[in-house]
């Protein structure tokens, strides 16, 4: 089966998944819209040997998704670093931004998946991501002007895994968490869209 043949089978099978009685979409971004998890964890690890240690960057698999401060916290703890959260985040979304978000690609089948459904649904991106580097890889993607609400970290007090972030997305967008379908790539945020009472699918399971 050639890259067009399962382009189109998982095209197919993420519309037959997402059949149902919804009044919104929220997907995740990284990872789920956007094929660029690879230059987060290259942003990370760049950032970790500025600070002298070697970072193993499936911690970034298994946090997908929390707040890039939550994340840094982890690394801190992990490796027993002594930095500021913050800073680290802030440096990490600096190479970020600087020098990998231009690799970004589009994960086509679900950003077809958006673009087929622009007017039948309301559209929302809820991300663990930073704004600015969220609306960058949006704009790179070309699906801006269809994203009704944009819910990035800081946004809300507590982000994913816990529901904050797709119940905010939910009532910005005037609709009942049950009417709202999530897609994810990652177990963080599928604990979020559960703890929301919302429905879900696991994109990377397609």
């Amino acid at each position: 089966m050639n890259g067009a043949s399962i382009l189109r089978k998982k095209q197919t099978i993420l519309t037959e998944l997402s059949n149902g009685d919804f009044d919104a979409f929220l997907y995740d971004c990284d990872g789920t819209l956007a094929d660029n998890m690879e230059g987060h964890k290259a942003s990370y690890r760049a950032a970790a040997l500025m600070y002298g240690f070697e970072l193993d960057d499936t911690i970034i698999d298994e946090l997908a998704g929390w707040p890039i401060i939550q994340v840094a916290e982890e690394i801190r703890k992990k490796y027993g670093a002594s930095f500021k959260p913050e800073v680290f985040a802030q440096l990490k979304n600096m190479l970020y931004e600087d020098t990998f978000i231009q690799d970004t690609k589009p994960i086509d089948f679900v950003v077809a998946h958006l673009k087929a459904h622009v007017g039948k649904v309301h559209i929302g991106v809820v991300s663990g991501g930073g704004r600015v580097s969220v609306s960058r890889t949006l704009q790179q993607l070309g699906i801006t002007k269809h994203v009704e609400v944009l819910v990035c970290a800081g946004d809300t007090s507590r982000g994913k895994p816990y529901p904050d972030p797709f119940l905010y997305a939910a009532e910005s967008l005037g609709i009942a968490p049950s009417r709202c379908l999530v897609f994810e790539d990652g177990n963080p945020g599928v604990q979020a869209a559960i703890a929301a009472g919302m429905h879900w699918i696991r994109i990377d399971q397609v």
